[in-house]
């Protein structure tokens, strides 16, 4: 596939068709059906073998998103891209940022601000409910968006890139679901079966080429990569930085 054919995506400021009908579907689905399973997984709850090899490479991926970020985040300002229940908004709030914690799933926002400390040293959280994309949010030394885009097609997840890209002046760090061949036959079998039975899928996004695809972002060039592995959770995790 061809890199010309993502210009479309860093040039236009309307949403590819697809991204605003899936930001729905994933709201309806972490505010409905998931919303326990989510609290469960976030938690210190017991959870099934198979819940705990998740929860074990999200902590995993987590720490290497956090790695990234400076150690120092006195005077910076974060945008947690899909929040969740909050842990990673709570870690980065402790190194002194002051983050914009934001996700579509309202439910998920109120765990998370029902969690957070009350104390947080010199950093703070803002707890949002909405569209990570939306611009009224400001603009973000760095902008973190960790398992929030896996459930994008390739064009909608790059186009969502370069949308918080514009609003971000240091690093841009986030994760996508890298191709594998069990995954693409996880994606393709899970289609078989109807819609009210499945959540949203999570679409498998082969790495060279989504980094032939973000070559086309205007000032901005891949920094350090890294895959998570963990029975059943498998995420790669990717930097943006300035040129």
């Amino acid at each position: 596939m061809m890199a010309t054919q993502f210009t479309t995506p860093f040039t236009t400021q309307a949403p590819p068709t697809g991204y605003d009908h899936q930001r729905e579907k994933l709201a309806a689905y972490f505010d409905g059906t998931a919303r326990k399973a989510w609290i469960d997984l976030t938690s210190n709850a017991k959870v099934s073998g198979i819940r705990a090899t998740v929860r074990a490479g999200r902590d995993a991926m987590r720490a290497q998103l956090l790695g990234w970020l400076p150690e120092d985040l006195r005077r910076c300002d974060v945008l947690d891209a899909g929040c969740g229940t909050g842990s990673l908004s709570v870690e980065a709030a402790r190194r002194g940022a002051v983050v914009t914690a934001i996700d579509v799933a309202e439910g998920l926002v109120e765990i998370a601000r029902e969690r957070a400390p009350s104390f947080l040293g010199h950093g703070r959280i803002e707890w949002r409910t909405g569209d990570m994309l939306d611009t009224a949010l400001g603009r973000f030394d760095h902008v973190v968006a960790m398992d929030s885009l896996i459930h994008y097609t390739l064009p909608d997840m790059v186009w969502a890139l370069s949308a918080l890209a514009r609003r971000c002046t240091g690093s841009l760090v986030f994760t996508f679901a890298p191709y594998t061949p069990l995954l693409g036959a996880m994606h393709t079998v899970g289609k078989i079966f109807p819609r009210a039975d499945r959540s949203p899928a999570i679409v498998p996004i082969a790495e060279d080429q989504l980094r032939q695809a973000l070559a086309g972002l205007d000032g901005w060039e891949v920094g350090r990569s890294g895959r998570i592995s963990s029975g059943f959770y498998t995420s790669h995790g990717m930097e943006l930085v300035k040129r």
